[in-house]
């Protein structure tokens, strides 16, 4: 059942109830005025009886007919007293109002010969309130209908608004991001269907920016790849293919004491390359010395191979006592830190790093500054949104801000429920 019918329903039901309602204090109403009005007509018909028997032509015809609520009736002295009863009697109403007992008629035997059959009369009386509960009825039922007609037009607007919103929620859930809800008169309407373009229009974009950051990654992944590849065959294959050409050599020169001290100390050479280029290599698929280092170590490590290779003073402080995290906690931590003095080399044009990391009661902090002039992307890249998967995993608030002309600062901050004793 709709919602316009179930308030169609809940409304005629309340009708109906308030209908009952005032049926029934009409008729209790009614019931105490006819009976006073029939008691003074039993009254007056008592006084007519009496003044009939004392002096018949006292009752004219002409004054017994305009008489209310009394019935007034000549019987010849053959003519049998009548047996039909009123038919406003014999219905329910009647009998409510005045039940039959207190109907019988009276049959005067005057000294003239003639019979008087002279009764109380409710029919005016039980016309008058059949006409008002009827009245009441009709009243009742226009306004029953006028109401149901102004609910439906006052309801209609909003069931065509949901009736297009349901097929629009509908056709999002089918993947048609591109769906929009038409603009309305009233100013509900016209908000939410506001709101829902506004967030239709927030889903296309974040699977557009998914869409591109999906083939980011993918382009990373590929690029990682490629990278590997040509250090493994640029660099240590040579390694490798001049150990081999070295320990060919030494076969030859077998003879030869001084030849062979020669090969045998580009040999030790080219070993120690090639271990240092798997290390390199380790190193950036991941952080060993996490296992072995305290995290500030790590990270003071870190921003020494990075100033190293980049050329880019990076001044590293550490205030307060650190607290103890897990190992991932501290992979997190680390991997952000990485991936922002990446961002750094590649994109701020920047000659000085300031990097803080505070630890206190309270929990850690970490403050990363530049003084480049890298400008802010119109849309966040992989490192930064990176950076913020890192800082939701550890359940950090992360804040990035572009200084205008003073570079980009990064400040993060661990609660001490993220740490660990």
């Amino acid at each position: 059942m709709s919602a316009l019918w179930r308030i169609n329903l809940l409304v005629t039901l309340l009708f109906t109830l308030i209908t009952m309602v005032c049926l029934a204090v009409l008729l209790r109403q009614a019931a105490h005025d006819v009976q006073r009005e029939l008691d003074a007509a039993a009254a007056v018909v008592g006084y007519l009886g009496e003044m009939a028997e004392r002096d018949p032509d006292s009752l004219r015809p002409g004054l017994t007919d305009s008489l209310r609520h009394i019935r007034v009736r000549w019987l010849d002295a053959s003519e049998s007293m009548p047996a039909d009863v009123d038919p406003a009697l014999d219905g329910w109403l009647g009998a409510w109002l005045y039940p039959a007992e207190l109907s019988s008629p009276s049959v005067l035997q005057l000294s003239n010969g003639q019979r008087l059959h002279i009764s109380v009369d409710p029919h005016d009386e039980v016309e008058e309130v059949s006409d008002s509960l009827l009245q009441l009825l009709v009243l009742f039922g226009l306004a029953l209908l006028l109401c149901l007609l102004a609910i439906r037009w006052a309801v209609r607007p909003g069931m065509q608004v949901l009736s297009e919103l349901l097929g629009a929620l509908v056709s999002i859930a089918d993947g048609r991001l591109d769906t929009r809800l038409p603009s309305h008169r009233f100013a509900e309407s016209r908000k939410l269907a506001e709101r829902f373009n506004h967030m239709a229009a927030a889903l296309e974009d974040a699977r557009a920016d998914n869409e591109q950051l999906t083939q980011a990654l993918l382009a990373l992944q590929e690029r990682e790849r490629t990278r590997l590849a040509q250090a493994l065959h640029d660099d240590l294959g040579q390694y490798l293919a001049g150990i081999r050409a070295r320990a060919c050599l030494l076969r030859i020169q077998a003879d030869q004491p001084d030849a062979v001290r020669e090969t045998a100390a580009h040999l030790e050479q080219h070993s120690l390359d090639l271990q240092n280029g798997f290390r390199t290599l380790v190193r950036d698929l991941y952080p060993v010395m996490l296992d072995h280092l305290n995290l500030e170590d790590a990270i003071r490590q870190l921003a020494e191979q990075w100033q190293s290779t980049q050329g880019i003073a990076c001044e590293v402080q550490l205030r307060g006592p650190i607290p103890a995290l897990s190992m991932e906690a501290k992979l997190h931590l680390y991997r952000m830190v990485q991936e922002a003095l990446t961002n750094v080399a590649r994109h701020a044009r920047a000659t000085r790093v300031c990097l803080h990391l505070c630890g206190d009661h309270h929990g850690l902090r970490l403050l990363l500054r530049d003084d480049g002039h890298g400008l802010p992307p119109e849309r966040p890249g992989v490192g930064l949104r990176s950076m913020v998967e890192h800082a939701r995993c550890l359940g950090a608030q992360l804040r990035v801000r572009h200084r205008a002309g003073k570079g980009w600062a990064l400040y993060l901050k661990l609660p001490l429920q993220g740490a660990t004793s």
